[in-house]
C-alpha cells in the first residue's frame, strides 16, 4: 500500500542564546534543579534521544581521562559521545550528590526510579515557562525532548562539521536524514545565496496596447 502522504512541518529548534536561557532556569540551590540542569545540558550538548537520556546509567558515564557517556539508541546500537570539559565538571558534582549504584539510573526521579516520557516533559516544560520570561522568542516555540536533539545538530551545522560526522554523532542510520537541517536552515540558505551573482533584471512596467485600451473604454 503506498504510504499516506502527509504535510512536513519545519523541525523546531533553540537557538544558542534560548539553549542559555534554558539553561538557567532551573534552581541550583534545590536537589531537582541540579538535576534538571545537567540532564538538560547533557541533552543539549549530546544530542541524546529521549529514550537514551531515560535509559542512562551511573556506569554509562565516564568522567576520565576521554571523557564521555555511551548509551543505547535506535536498533539495539551502542553510541559513545565526547563531554566537554563543563559538562565533565557538572556530571562529575551531580553524580558525587547522586550517590547511585552503577545500574542505578542517571537521573532518577524523586522516588529513585528512573524517568518517564511523562517526567522528562514536565522537568522540561516547567523551565521553559521560566526560560520564556527572560527569553520572548521561545514563547512562539513548541519545545520538546527532541527539540534539543534538533538544535545540537544546527549548532554543529553553523560551525562547519560535515553532516557525515552530524549523522554519527546522532547515530542516525543515513547521511540522508541529516537533510532536514539543512531544509530548516535560513541562514545556511542565505549565506548560499549571497554567494551568487545577481541577476540583471529590471523591474518593468505593463503597459496596454491600444486594442486592450479601446475595449476598456467600450464596457
Amino acid at each position: 500500500m503506498p504510504s499516506k502522504r502527509y504535510v512536513r512541518r519545519p523541525i523546531c529548534f533553540l537557538t544558542p542564546v534560548e539553549i542559555n536561557a534554558l539553561l538557567a532556569a532551573p534552581d541550583l540551590s534545590t536537589w531537582s534543579g541540579r538535576r534538571d540542569r545537567a540532564l538538560l545540558l547533557l541533552a543539549a550538548q549530546t544530542g541524546m534521544r529521549a529514550s537514551e537520556l531515560m535509559g542512562l546509567r551511573c556506569e554509562n558515564v565516564v568522567l576520565g581521562l576521554g571523557a564521555h557517556v555511551q548509551c543505547l539508541g535506535k536498533g539495539r546500537k551502542t553510541r559513545c559521545t565526547p563531554l566537554r570539559k563543563e559538562m565533565v565538571s557538572v556530571l562529575r558534582s551531580w553524580l558525587r550528590e547522586r550517590q547511585g549504584q552503577q545500574s542505578d539510573p542517571a537521573f532518577p526521579s524523586t522516588r529513585g526510579q528512573a524517568l518517564g516520557h511523562d517526567g522528562l516533559e514536565y522537568i522540561l516544560n516547567k523551565h521553559l515557562a521560566a526560560a520564556r520570561r527572560r527569553c520572548q522568542s521561545l514563547a512562539k516555540k513548541r519545545v520538546t525532548p527532541h527539540s534539543l536533539r534538533h538544535s545540537l545538530a544546527m549548532n554543529l551545522l553553523h560551525h562547519g562539521v560535515d553532516r557525515s560526522v552530524i549523522a554519527l554523532w546522532l547515530g542516525h542510520e543515513s547521511v540522508e536524514t541529516t537533510s532536514i537541517y539543512l531544509q530548516a536552515d535560513m541562514e545556511l540558505k542565505e549565506r548560499a545565496l549571497a554567494k551568487t551573482e545577481a541577476t540583471p533584471a529590471r523591474a518593468s512596467r505593463y503597459r496596454p496596447s491600444d486594442r486592450v485600451l479601446a475595449f476598456l473604454s467600450s464596457l
